[in-house]
């Protein structure tokens, strides 16, 4: 029950480090914090410790081409956040996020095996 309560506070405490960041003159850090790699890190070691190195290999390998999707999620966020309404840009980057995630994934699957 401590442990559920102490993941709660990180993600509040989190929250707030964005809101107090986005209210601030450095308002655009308030995007560097989610890419903090807390849920690699955890990711990371439960790879290395089930499947070993080589596959930490490939799984940091496939994190860095997972940058492309999260790139095209920010070029469309950047592209029509002044020609839509908010909700109409996230949904609609978050879309193009998926379809490139999905590609990813497939492209993985095709040229790994």
């Amino acid at each position: 029950m401590w442990a559920l309560f102490l993941k709660c506070m990180l993600g509040a405490g989190v929250v707030l480090i964005i809101s107090v960041l986005s209210k601030s003159k450095a308002f655009y850090i308030a995007g560097l914090v989610p890419l903090f790699p807390t849920f690699a890190l955890i990711a990371h070691v439960i790879v290395y410790q089930q499947k070993g190195a080589e596959a930490l290999q490939k799984t940091a390998l496939f994190g860095l081409w997972s940058l492309i999707p999260y790139a095209i999620y920010l070029v469309a966020v950047y592209v029509l956040a002044t020609r839509l309404s908010m909700w109409s840009c996230l949904g609609l980057a978050t879309l193009c996020w998926v379809v490139a995630a999905a590609g990813l994934i497939y492209g993985w699957q095709l040229f790994q095996h």
